[in-house]
């Protein structure tokens, strides 16, 4: 099969686009299918004549660019911030990473706007001792508008008149539900109007493109964000991110049917973090956890937090090689490992004695413990 896919198999950050800048090196199209520029991959490579070694940190934009030949693409199923789609564009461009002609979005994709990540940090506010731990990027309230069928997607900016009239509407309506916040509502209809200029050559009917691209023998790269044990159905709900991030995600996020998908890598982190609130059954709350933290360099590309650190978890790995049905797994970072006199993995949880089948769908981490061989 001509498409390949990489996903996370614990909380992210795992180490998904070293692999992806890797692989991307042999491919002709490097698609992501969810999320938005809450992700993040930083990868080291060297650029120019002179092979300089460059940190490159992508958000947004799929990290399969960092190939000269490879044309990025944004599918529909992830939400797009457009002023942070051109700062990520900027950036790339200053470090010297072209992007001309070969970075397309998808005209089906929603849009996240300022009021969104406005409305993320009040709804973290009302969730107070119990809040999610978001990037406040306005991820889950785009999300939130795409599932109530209220949300402005790509193709909607060229139809100015139109989206004023919606984009006025959708505003009020976020003052009636949180209170008036001070936002310049049709200084950012003006803002959109030009940035629908300069963002015109980059939209695409990205299903026909896909496709075309399949049926041509071109191979395409699938570049996972976030990670399963994020995801919206099959994570620690309801401390999650607000889409698909397995298998299923890569189908409705790009409009690939299953039989063309080919090899499924699974990115494996020798140890377990996680960033935000929630379940986290191995976590280290000790020296050990601060030494994989240090040791590994442990702190998000997007914002900057120190994650959470823990043993591997192999009850979470069972869970996630049953739904995403791995083909191969690519193990990162075991070298953080080698200063450690033990080293101890979890292998099953128990509660009041008796082992769980797999990882529960209850937050049951207060009653939960989790095994390690001796």
């Amino acid at each position: 099969m001509s498409v390949s896919v990489v996903l996370g198999t614990q909380w992210g950050d795992e180490g998904k686009g070293k692999l992806v800048d890797i692989l991307a090196a042999e491919v002709d199209v490097c698609a992501r299918c969810a999320g938005g520029n809450n992700a993040g991959h930083t990868i080291v490579v060297p650029i120019g004549p002179e092979k300089i070694k460059t940190t490159f940190s992508f958000h947004l934009l799929p990290s399969g660019l960092i190939n000269p030949k490879c044309v990025g693409l944004i599918g529909n199923g992830l939400v797009v911030h457009v002023p942070s789609f051109f700062a990520e564009v900027d950036a790339l461009q200053a470090q010297g990473l072209d992007c001309t002609g070969r970075l397309f979005i998808s005209d089906r994709a929603h849009l996240v706007f300022d009021f969104h990540q406005i409305v993320d940090g009040l709804k973290e506010v009302e969730l107070g001792g119990s809040s999610i731990g978001t990037t406040k990027k306005g991820i889950g309230p785009a999300y939130s508008a795409k599932a109530s069928r209220s949300g402005l997607r790509v193709h909607h900016l060229f139809d100015h008149d139109t989206f004023a009239e919606k984009f006025r509407r959708i505003v009020e309506g976020r003052f009636k539900r949180y209170g008036y916040f001070e936002y310049d509502t049709e200084g950012e209809i003006q803002r959109y109007k030009v940035l629908a200029e300069r963002l015109k050559p980059y939209v695409i009917d990205s299903v026909s493109y896909i496709h075309k691209a399949i049926a041509d023998g071109k191979r395409v790269l699938v570049e996972g964000a976030n990670a399963i044990m994020l995801d919206i159905d099959f994570g620690t709900y309801p401390y999650v991110t607000s889409s698909q991030t397995t298998i299923g995600g890569v189908c409705t996020g790009l409009g690939i049917p299953p039989k063309k998908i080919g090899k499924i890598i699974g990115v494996v982190k020798a140890y377990t973090t996680r960033v935000g609130g929630g379940p986290f059954p191995t976590e280290q709350l000790n020296d050990i956890g601060v030494y994989l933290q240090e040791e590994g360099r442990e702190y998000g590309t997007t914002t900057g937090r120190r994650r959470r650190c823990g043993w591997l978890d192999l009850v979470v790995m069972k869970h996630s090689c049953l739904i995403n049905g791995y083909d191969s797994f690519n193990l990162t970072k075991l070298d953080v490992l080698d200063n450690l006199e033990e080293i101890k993995v979890g292998v099953k949880y128990l509660v009041n004695g008796e082992e769980l089948p797999g990882f529960p769908a209850v937050d049951c981490i207060h009653y939960l413990l989790c095994r390690a061989p001796s």
